[in-house]
């Protein structure tokens, strides 16, 4: 495998990225595998900061709801975080969170989101689904676009307006986000205004250049990502009868898909597949925004918020968010 790779951007190298980086690379951390997703599902959990620490000091409520999940399953839980008072608009984002397939809660890397509830008077559902490998696809999927069709049936409750509801996922959730625009495509709905995917995990395969360049490296790198797409495929990973809506990478037809807007790092596992995701929604007719962030590794829009392309990052995401949802 290659060891060669871009180089990373200086301002983050220089700040904070360098000592952590060589820490990590040096055996910092224990690699993820079966014997330690169970610990790092743990320390998620403990470094995660609880909602109501993330809205402090913000005209900013949220409620807890289990709402109906797959037919035959558990509810599926869900947190509603709405503006308290003044500015309120009927869009909505539909969140889904990362965390490898195997850890993360409707909780985790909620800041931004919150910021577009303070700011711009939305709505954020954030859906909870199983995890793997206890829980295997297609739970993750099928629990996210239950929450999905809860939240477009219960809009007028929750004040929003169906047509301006888009689904959003980083990292894993990326990957789930655009499964779930899929099966809502290839079951006749909820409508979707638009899919957001911030470094997306896509391709269970784990054999593209970005892939074999960043196998050993900090963080999710490619050995985690092996790891992520077995805990939830199980020993179809990387083979030949891999569903779509599991990794979307593999729908054959990506037509009549709602607007996308994809980003990724350049220094990560994930960045050939997003961009070629990005190349075959075009190749259909689609609409597509893409990033790919020069120097930017797998999670640093939450890892560093203000060095300089962070911000940046930040600023296309949210006008995305704001065209496609008329704020």
């Amino acid at each position: 495998m290659s060891t060669t790779y871009p180089p990373f951007d200086p301002e983050q190298l220089d700040r904070d990225l360098r000592p952590l980086y060589l820490e990590r690379r040096a055996g910092g951390s224990e690699p993820l595998g079966p014997d330690t997703y169970l610990a790092k599902r743990a320390w998620d959990l403990d470094v995660t900061p609880p909602l109501d620490q993330v809205i402090a000091g913000r005209a900013v409520v949220w409620e807890d709801r289990v709402v109906p999940g797959p037919p035959g399953e558990p509810g599926v839980p869900i947190a509603v975080i709405r503006p308290a008072a003044g500015l309120t608009t009927p869009a909505a984002v539909y969140y889904i969170h990362g965390g490898g397939m195997y850890m993360g809660t409707r909780f985790l890397f909620l800041d931004a989101l919150v910021d577009l509830v303070d700011a711009h008077g939305i709505t954020v559902v954030s859906v909870e689904y199983r995890l793997a490998p206890e829980h295997p696809h297609p739970a993750p999927v099928e629990d996210s676009y239950a929450g999905l069709v809860w939240t477009a049936q219960n809009a007028a409750d929750l004040g929003i307006d169906p047509r301006r509801v888009l689904v959003l996922g980083a990292s894993a959730g990326g990957g789930i986000a655009a499964g779930v625009a899929l099966l809502a495509r290839d079951r006749g709905g909820p409508a979707i205004a638009g899919q957001a995917l911030y470094c997306p995990m896509l391709d269970d395969r784990n054999n593209t250049v970005s892939a074999r360049q960043h196998y050993h490296m900090a963080g999710w790198d490619g050995a985690a990502n092996h790891w992520g797409w077995r805990f939830l495929l199980g020993d179809d990973a990387g083979g030949s009868d891999v569903s779509p809506y599991a990794a979307p990478a593999r729908a054959r037809d990506l037509s009549a898909l709602p607007p996308a807007f994809i980003d990724v790092g350049e220094c990560e596992v994930f960045r050939d597949e997003a961009v070629d995701y990005a190349s075959r929604i075009w190749a259909e007719g689609g609409q597509a925004e893409l990033h790919v962030w020069a120097g930017a590794y797998h999670g640093f829009t939450t890892d560093l918020p203000e060095s300089t392309i962070c911000r940046a990052a930040q600023a296309a995401r949210t006008s995305w968010i704001m065209r496609v949802l008329d704020l």
